[in-house]
């Protein structure tokens, strides 16, 4: 602030304690714990983000006419020739029609080049006319995208820098007690002799000596494996080692850093933002994405070498498998989150701005080769970000991971970038995603994209001259700035926590198999993405995913709830659910048991996990397991039970879809090699099996055979090659306890089962006839229930017979197309606000319950109009509920707003 008067020092004292006492009460490393450069406890957060501190009648005011400061911020490419009167002329119409704001991508075409005196030139006064015009801008950090190259200066200035590739070299001993092995290349990171039988292991590390690794075994079959580390270029993409603070340091100097140099004024004041774009560890060669430091800064942290644990890289090296394999790939994680969003993030608010920015392929169900870590992957950032690109809904499945990432850490701001590459998109795909969005806890809209030039490299063209999209701009702003003032900040209100299944993720990834640009692999079970779907959208009943780390170090059991304990967003939960997992951290399920014995109830699916997180805990955790489900679920007698060898890597296909009697949903092998993939039926008892029929609903061709289970040995039933909607094979009766398809041949996006009908002597379907579930309880009301083939109908039938009482219940089923009926509840300024989203091509007419007695009026964000609200209070076993009519037409949303 400047002023041409002297202020007295009492006034300075004054003034001082007033702005703190106004200042944003969010300090987001009270939250993590993150060491800012900067040490500023107040960190300036973009304008309208600290809506906690809004008044009621503001708020309303800001709800009917939104100010500029609440609308969107699309990227804006520079992809040709620059000139000042051309970029004065895009941001004068962009204003015009609504932007806030631009973030400049410097792009293929541009002149002049990327960082030079010339372009930094045209970039300064790019800044000053938006600060003339009251807009805003924020700093795109790249040349294009992925983030972390420089635009190609970071591997000519610093190679040093660059990402780097762990190998392994192996080789086998038989009968032989010496050895004697050449380290060929790269950086010696450590050797393991693994006895192939036993797979006991040895650390051989101090055997290397002047390039060569020599030494005695005893006698037996081992495998030697020699670790080394070496520079990857494999990708053409040279960018940052991610893991590395220090390399990510030389990334800001050349990016950062000069934008700083060339207009300090700006940053803080018309730079209010920095936005990364698509960094990932999976461009290294197989995804082995390793830092030079890993082994020491590993020592430092757990007092012990990791190296006897890198085989679990490659191999099953035993009962310590799923422990290894956390303990190294949960701290390349951190690494990660350390690494390359937290340096920037300390920088950024070091230099008052704050961090946005999403990774590479989120939507995949198993991070492990993208990020490490989806949730922990936004720990240090001030803005979580996710992307939505190619067409309607692809990325759906991730908002809420990455709105929970927010919700875990505190951060009352999450950024989309929205619509890219989107073709024969139409305006009312415009509100379509954003109303999906928004009611999964996204709030900061980024649409791309504007383009410098009269030539659109990727559509859609939301430029305000497009012919498509120019006139419809206004009015769409002025929508999203409506959602932006209401939804931006306060307490999230959910009843269902959803473990985030990390550490069984974590436990079944290693080096090798699938494509790591497709989450490499994908375990049968991970469902998480799926229950969190048929929640959202098919039973309406919102949640929130809870990090294994914030559970342990954030959370509380409370009588029957577990509580959120955030400085500002404080949830509490009726409801826990453990996806299906194999490895769960041992720390949570001791809380998660507390909890059910103190009256809670607990969901677990698909698979109960068997498998600690931490090594030798393996045992301790099925005693807990046993403990909490029962004898029922443990033994699975009765059970339908259902397995693959793989999911379909980005979700919306789990094995337990072949059985729920609906041909909408089905089963897909992960993408990659068909051969083998195999679905697996178990009854949990033996049956008398006579016909096997495939479902699907087209006719394409792949051939299979059926395996099943007599006692301990796998039978052949039959094959089937060829095409048809159903494919059937006849079996002379025969006694099984599961049935297994393994797939021969097939193109893999054909290979779809929608259902599976196994019938018996009588022809009855004996996938329909198992147990849906079990339940076991205890003294004081806490439920456990196992189901092991979910689908939405039996999920719905337990939320039901559990006997809570829910914050928000849709009172009849509303089935819709084209889009999704969802809602989101929060508290904002001591209102509550709920809002609720029909993105469908049906009209909506649904009676909806909302706990407690509220008075409520309807906020229109499609005309900013508000008006009252017809509601009947009711009580049900002690509690008050409101009722309330909702109608939508479609690609309608509206605002019920207690008063």
């Amino acid at each position: 602030m400047k002023t041409g008067k002297s202020i007295s020092k009492i006034r300075l004292i004054f003034l001082f304690f007033l702005l703190c006492s106004m200042a944003p009460q969010w300090n987001p490393e009270e939250i993590t714990g993150s060491s800012s450069a900067a040490g500023n406890n107040n960190a300036i957060v973009i304008d309208n983000h600290d809506n906690m501190y809004r008044s009621k009648s503001q708020v309303k005011k800001d709800f009917e006419n939104p100010a500029l400061s609440f609308k969107t911020r699309p990227l804006w490419f520079w992809n040709t020739s620059l000139s000042k009167s051309r970029t004065r002329k895009v941001l004068i119409a962009s204003k015009e029609a609504g932007y806030y704001g631009l973030g400049i991508v410097p792009s293929y075409g541009m002149k002049p080049a990327f960082m030079t005196p010339e372009y930094l030139d045209q970039y300064k006064a790019a800044v000053e006319m938006a600060d003339s015009l009251g807009m805003k801008l924020y700093l795109y950090d790249e040349f294009y995208f992925p983030s972390g190259m420089a635009g190609g200066l970071l591997v000519k200035q610093y190679p040093e820098a660059v990402s780097k590739r762990l190998d392994m070299d192996l080789f086998e001993t038989k009968n032989s007690q010496s050895f004697d092995y050449p380290v060929i290349s790269g950086t010696f990171m450590g050797a393991v002799g693994m006895e192939t039988n036993s797979l006991k292991r040895i650390d051989l590390s101090d055997k290397f000596r002047n390039g060569y690794l020599k030494g005695e075994l005893s006698s037996g079959d081992w495998k030697v494996m020699i670790f080394t580390l070496k520079p990857d270029s494999s990708s053409g993409r040279n960018h940052v080692d991610y893991l590395s603070p220090e390399a990510v340091q030389r990334f800001i100097e050349l990016t950062y850093e000069k934008y700083y140099k060339a207009f300090p004024e700006h940053f803080g004041t018309t730079i209010d933002y920095a936005f990364y774009d698509e960094p990932t560890l999976r461009w290294v060669e197989g995804g082995r994405t390793w830092t030079p430091e890993f082994n020491n800064k590993f020592i430092k942290k757990y007092g012990f070498s990791p190296v006897i644990y890198y085989p679990s890289l490659w191999f099953d090296i035993g009962k310590e498998t799923e422990a290894a394999r956390n303990l190294l790939l949960g701290y390349r994680a951190d690494l990660y989150s350390e690494g390359f969003p937290k340096t920037i993030n300390d920088w950024c608010r070091a230099h008052h701005i704050q961090l946005t920015g999403h990774v590479d392929q989120e939507e995949i169900v198993n991070p492990v080769a993208l990020c490490g870590d989806l949730i922990k992957a936004f720990k240090y950032q001030d803005i979580p970000a996710v992307d939505e690109i190619f067409f309607y809904g692809r990325s759906s499945n991730i908002y809420k991971v990455i709105s929970s990432s927010a919700n875990n850490y505190d951060r009352p701001v999450v950024a989309t970038e929205c619509y890219g590459a989107t073709r024969r998109m139409t305006v009312p795909y415009l509100y379509k995603e954003a109303m999906d969005q928004f009611a999964k806890g996204i709030n900061l809209m980024e649409p791309h994209a504007v383009w410098y030039s009269e030539k659109v490299d990727i559509q859609p063209d939301l430029s305000p001259s497009s012919i498509k999209f120019g006139t419809a701009l206004p009015d769409y702003n002025k929508y999203i700035g409506r959602l932006q003032s209401m939804l931006q900040g306060g307490q999230h209100v959910a009843d269902i926590a959803m473990l985030y299944p990390i550490a069984s993720l974590q436990g079944s990834y290693h080096f090798g198999p699938g494509d790591p640009g497709m989450g490499g692999i994908i375990p049968s079970e991970a469902d998480y993405l799926d229950i969190g779907e048929m929640l959202a959208l098919d039973i309406r009943r919102d949640y929130t995913f809870i990090h294994p780390e914030v559970l342990d170090e954030k959370c509380q059991v409370t009588g029957n709830r577990i509580q959120l304990l955030n400085k500002v967003n404080k949830e509490e939960f009726k409801t826990f659910i453990i996806t299906g997992s194999e490895t769960i951290q041992l720390n949570n399920l001791q809380k998660i048991k507390n909890f059910f014995d103190e009256g809670g109830v607990v969901i677990a699916t698909s698979l109960l996990p068997d498998h600690s997180a931490e090594l030798g805990k393996d045992e301790e955790v099925r005693k807990i397991i046993k403990s909490m489900f029962g004898d029922e679920a443990h033994n699975k007698k009765g059970l339908t039970l259902v397995s693959a060898s793989s999911n379909w890597n980005t979700g919306g296909y789990i094995p337990s879809y072949t059985i729920d009697g609906r041909m909408e949903t089905s089963w897909k092998p992960s993408q990659g090699n068909l051969k083998n993939e195999w679905l697996e039926i178990s009854f949990g008892e033996s049956k008398s099996i006579s016909r096997i029929t495939l479902k699907g609903t087209d006719d394409n061709a792949f051939s299979f055979k059926v395996m099943y289970l007599n006692g301990n040995k796998w039978n052949e039933g039959g094959k089937w090659t060829g095409s048809g909607k159903e494919k059937t094979i006849n079996m002379a009766s025969v006694i099984a306890s599961a049935v297994r398809i393994v797939l021969d041949s097939g193109t893999m996006d054909k290979v779809v089962i929608a259902e599976v009908e196994i019938l018996d002597q009588q022809y009855h379907n004996i996938t329909s006839s198992g147990e849906l579930y079990t339940m076991n309880t205890n003294s004081k009301g806490g439920k456990a229930y196992f189901l092991p083939a979910p689908n939405s109908s039996s999920l719905k039938t337990i939320l039901e017979n559990s006997g809570l009482s829910w914050d928000v219940s849709f009172e009849k089923d509303c089935l819709v197309s084209g889009g999704n009926l969802t809602y989101i509840h929060k508290k904002l300024n001591g209102q509550d606000i709920y809002f609720f989203a029909n993105s469908s091509e049906n009209n909506v007419d649904v009676p909806v319950l909302l706990n407690g007695k509220l008075k409520l009026q309807i906020w229109n964000p499609q005309n900013g109009q508000t008006s009252g609200c017809k509601t009947i209070t009711e009580k049900r076993n002690d509690n008050y509920f409101t009722r309330v009519n909702l109608k939508l037409n479609p690609v309608e949303s509206v605002f019920l707003v207690s008063q």
